[in-house]
């Protein structure tokens, strides 16, 4: 994305993800996946695609926001793409300015709510189409070579939602603390307090595994921006 001209907000495309119990973890996955819980998440609604670079450039010209880094670089800036380079910190006031610009309440989702989602509504199995690991989707081995691929390339989940735990990673609203699942609330939680990084969920073009499974954590610190962090925005049901 080259020239900042834009200045029409355009609303997210939402999905609705009904209020419900899952089974939130993985017993075969990392310890910081540990214990699997059961988890209550509200209804909500979350962006079909992550937001894109087209998306954001609205941001930039009406908030005199900085654009990120890799803005200018070509293997990060077709209009489609999910724009990436993002710190938490802008990730969070992208969701204000949005909140204000629509007078809706739009954020970042928390963990439990991202991979609620990600799983379409069934538990146990790894990855949001099931357990057939990612090497045997279409074209895997041709796809992500040098940046993310524009949002919606790929066939959406159950619930209707591209890209989860592909792509790129994606922020959550949570801070992130590896022993979190032991003390986690049954029902909305929303993380620890504090602390020192900022939790996330998603795949990564650049990883040598593409596609993350449902339950995989990660996080990084707050105001790092990484060509592979991009992120979601969340609404909540009136």
């Amino acid at each position: 994305m080259s020239a900042l001209t834009a200045t029409t907000v355009v609303e997210p495309v939402l999905i609705s993800i009904p209020a419900g119990w899952f089974r939130m973890g993985s017993e075969t996955g990392q310890e910081n996946e540990h214990p699997v819980h059961n988890v209550w998440v509200d209804a909500l609604s979350l962006a079909a695609h992550q937001v894109t670079n087209a998306d954001y450039s609205h941001f930039l010209v009406s908030a005199s926001a900085l654009p990120p880094p890799f803005w200018q670089d070509s293997n990060f800036s077709h209009p489609e793409q999910p724009v990436v380079g993002v710190s938490w910190h802008e990730a969070a006031r992208y969701c204000r300015w949005l909140s204000v610009a629509t007078n809706k309440n739009y954020r970042l989702p928390t963990e439990a709510e991202w991979e609620r989602a990600a799983r379409g509504g069934v538990d146990g199995q790894i990855f949001p189409w099931g357990d057939a690991p990612p090497e045997s989707l279409p074209n895997y081995s041709a796809r992500w070579r040098t940046g993310p691929e524009p949002v919606g390339s790929s066939t959406p989940n159950r619930y209707g939602l591209f890209d989860m735990c592909a792509n790129v990673h994606e922020w959550c609203s949570d801070w992130y603390d590896s022993n979190y699942y032991a003390a986690s609330p049954e029902r909305n939680p929303r993380g620890p307090d504090t602390g020192q990084r900022r939790a996330s969920r998603g795949g990564s073009w650049r990883h040598h595994v593409k596609v993350s499974r449902c339950a995989a954590r990660s996080s990084i610190p707050p105001e790092f921006h990484y060509a592979d962090y991009g992120f979601r925005v969340a609404y909540d049901c009136p």
